[in-house]
């Protein structure tokens, strides 16, 4: 086992070779959270305080695909495949208790967190004929995508696993790939609305031209 970085509170090693061990305080318990917190409870919300929006409308706009090349499909099953394999390896993987790994991480993981509920938030309150441009929707296109990215390096962190940091960055890569047909889908729908939005918005955050750029 090499150890690549070393602190004084507690071991905190990110080991070259991969950890895989059954456990009450692994990654998996990270992830729970995630899908109660950011998918969970946001739906609880709609129906408690916004008796407008209609949860199943919601998430039926949610889940709707753009139509995909060849390439794209393949690109969407590769992501799946990586999301799968992330949170599948959270099982086996424990968390690193007592060091500044653990506490990076959860700093990491908490901002994405609330980076995606607010996302969420937005999305479901949004009217349906308009693009959502409001809230963490001004910061970026695609907020949920990038939080999603920020709980998985958090986690990634937290366990000090270079295998699951590997995962969330292919993970983003992929996703980078894969919003153009979603981007694509929204200027059919939206129209110039959305091609202004895209010319104010950047798509991850960064406003770099490669990343701000209809491909």
């Amino acid at each position: 086992m090499y150890a690549l970085v070393g602190s004084t509170c507690g071991e905190v090693v990110l080991s070259l070779i991969p950890h895989f061990e059954l456990g009450l305080w692994n990654a998996w318990l990270l992830i729970l959270l995630m899908f109660i917190i950011v998918i969970g409870i946001p739906q609880l919300i709609f129906k408690l305080f916004f008796e407008n929006v209609k949860v199943a409308e919601v998430s039926k706009r949610h889940s709707t695909m753009p139509q995909l090349s060849e390439q794209e499909k393949i690109i969407n099953h590769l992501l799946t495949v990586t999301l799968l394999a992330a949170i599948g390896y959270s099982v086996f993987l424990p968390l690193r208790l007592s060091t500044y790994w653990l506490i990076a991480g959860l700093f990491i993981y908490l901002i994405g967190m609330v980076f995606g509920f607010i996302a969420i938030i937005n999305f479901g309150t949004a009217p349906f004929d308009r693009p959502v441009t409001y809230g963490v929707y001004r910061v970026s296109r695609h907020p949920m995508y990038f939080s999603m990215f920020l709980i998985f390096i958090g986690i990634g962190v937290a366990s000090a696993s270079w295998v699951f940091l590997l995962l969330t960055v292919i993970w983003l890569l992929l996703s980078d790939r894969m919003v153009i047909s979603e981007e694509r889908w929204c200027i059919k729908t939206y129209g110039d609305a959305y091609r202004e939005y895209m010319k104010r918005t950047p798509r991850w955050i960064v406003p770099t031209k490669y990343m701000n750029k209809q491909k």
